[in-house]
Order: structure tokens, then sequence, then C-alpha cells
């Protein structure tokens, strides 16, 4: 059961934010909604006030409920940086580097150079914080994280050193609903779509505040074009299922990679010059890098060679 001050609620009550009610959460969270839907109430008991707001969809927090969650998030982190200071004492002969990284950017990007990090160095342990970036930004700025792994680094604090790879692309995922599919092909060759033309069609985007989202609000401005958007989704996983179901058009980072399973849908490289991301890895500016920390940036650098 879930306790007032726990992790366990903490994780609860970002399940049930991620998913928007109470049904999904639970499923994602393995219990049975009504233990979810007792678990919430009974600390809502406990606490005096509601903390969801129940009658709006998705489900967001109360007023009472930011506050709840951010003690249990100011809380949480305290405990980490308390059980990261005490490592050294416990574990004095063993490094640590911790990295912050959004999840489906780290199954693109940490493949590409951590194992052969770790074999070099195997008495290093790693530790990855897989978090929303600003919430990975936080952290680096509070001394939680050693290097902040991300894309697009123009919105960052100044306080952190970037290292660039370089820009790289995005992709359409063009379904059979669409009246660009072109069935003959699995991938539309490049240049043949105009951006003005695929921005008009229906569109599944992730929700205001992602690195692809930014950019396309832009276009969508620079172009004049009232979009289409059938759908948004914070996560960009569901956005392209749905897209390969005949929802829609979705736009998504190289770093997400999608297979061809028979289905009926086109995939579009679209032109670097108008859409573009630059992966980067930053650190404090106030950080002093010992060797190791040397070591693994330069093996994040030569890692861009890989990407092409």
């Amino acid at each position: 059961m879930a306790q007032l001050y726990s992790q366990q609620t903490l994780h609860y009550l970002d399940i049930l934010l991620k998913h928007g009610n109470f049904t999904k959460a639970a499923k994602d969270l393995y219990v049975s909604q009504p233990h979810l839907t007792q678990t919430i109430k009974r600390i809502e008991t406990e606490l005096g006030a509601k903390i969801i707001n129940r009658d709006v969809i998705p489900l967001q927090l109360t007023a009472a409920g930011k506050v709840y969650h951010q003690y249990l998030m100011t809380a949480e982190n305290r405990k980490e940086k308390f059980r990261q200071q005490l490592f050294q004492y416990t574990n004095p002969d063993k490094k640590v580097i911790h990295i912050g990284i959004l999840s489906s950017l780290g199954s693109f990007l940490l493949p590409l150079f951590l194992p052969e990090f770790m074999r070099t160095f195997p008495d290093v342990k790693i530790e990855l914080h897989e978090a929303l970036p600003e919430i990975n930004e936080a952290k680096i700025l509070n001394g939680q994280i050693d290097f902040f792994i991300g894309q697009n680094p123009e919105t960052i604090s100044p306080n952190l050193k970037k290292i660039h790879f370089g820009n790289h692309g995005y992709f359409a995922l063009i379904p059979k609903c669409s009246t660009l599919y072109q069935p003959s092909h699995y991938r539309i060759p490049d240049q043949d779509i105009p951006l003005k033309t695929l921005l008009k069609e229906p569109l599944i985007l992730t929700k205001r505040g992602s690195a692809i989202r930014r950019q396309v609000d832009y276009l969508l401005q620079k172009y004049k074009i009232q979009p289409n958007i059938v759908l948004e989704t914070n996560n960009i996983y569901t956005a392209i299922n749905l897209s390969r179901e005949n929802a829609g058009v979705t736009l998504f980072a190289e770093s997400i990679k999608v297979v061809d399973q028979h289905q009926a849908f086109n995939i579009y490289k679209l032109p670097l010059s108008l859409l573009s991301l630059d992966y980067f890895i930053s650190y404090d500016t106030k950080k002093i890098l010992d060797p190791i920390d040397q070591e693994f940036l330069t093996y994040f650098e030569k890692a861009s060679a890989k990407l092409g």
C-alpha cells in the first residue's frame, strides 16, 4: 500500500498524471483500478484536501495536489542526493557517473558509446536518470547528476557547458489514409513532398514543449497554416503507433526506430534545412572534470561518427 510520504506514492501520482485516467494508470502499475482509486482517496483523507481534479479529462492535480506532488519530489531529490553523497564514503574507490537522459533518446544514443566505455572502465558505475529534459536539467543544476544528454539545446541554461553532435534529421510517418501515401514505396525519395503540403495533412503531434513540436509550431506560423491536429500526446511511441494504424501523419526523430511490419505506411525524411535536431551532452560550468569524466566525454564525441 502506498504511504503518505513514500516514493511509491510519488510513482503512483506520476503514472496517473502520465495516463490521465485511473484505468490505464492501474494497468501500468499492475494494480487493480479500485485499489489505485482507494489509495488516492485514502491519501486525500489523510491530507484533508483533494489532490486529483476528477472533473477534467485527462485528470490533473488540484492546487493542493501540486503542493503535495512538489513536496514528494523535493523529498525524493534530497534522499537521492544524500545517497549519492554517502556513496563516496561507503565505496571510496568506486567512481559513479550519473547520466540524465530521456528514455527514448537513451535507447538510441547510449548504445553508440556507453558499452565501449563500460568495457574500458569496468570499475566505473553508471547510473541512468531517465526523465523529461526539464527534470534532468533541474537535476544537473542541483548537482544530482553529472551529465545531461539531450537534443536541441537552444533553451537550456547558460550555466551548462554543451558539446554538440551536429545536425541530424526528422522523419514523417505517412499512413494509408493520407493523400500523400505512395503504395509503391516504403521509403519515399527525399525532397519529393513539399513540407508545406505535408503540414496540411491530419497530424498527430507531441504536445507543446517537445523539441519537434517547437519547430513544427514555428513552421506552421511561417507558412501561415491552420493545422488539422487530430491528436496530441506526451508519448512519441503513442503518436507513431496511432499513425501506423491510419490515424494521421506524425513526425519523429531519427532516434526512434520504426520497423516495417507489412503495414501500409511510408517513411519520408524531412529536409535538414527546415527541421533538424542537435544531440548534445552538457555539464555544469562549475564542475571540475576528472580524467574519467574527460574520457566519458571523448567517447560521447566519438559516437557522432557512428551516426554519419
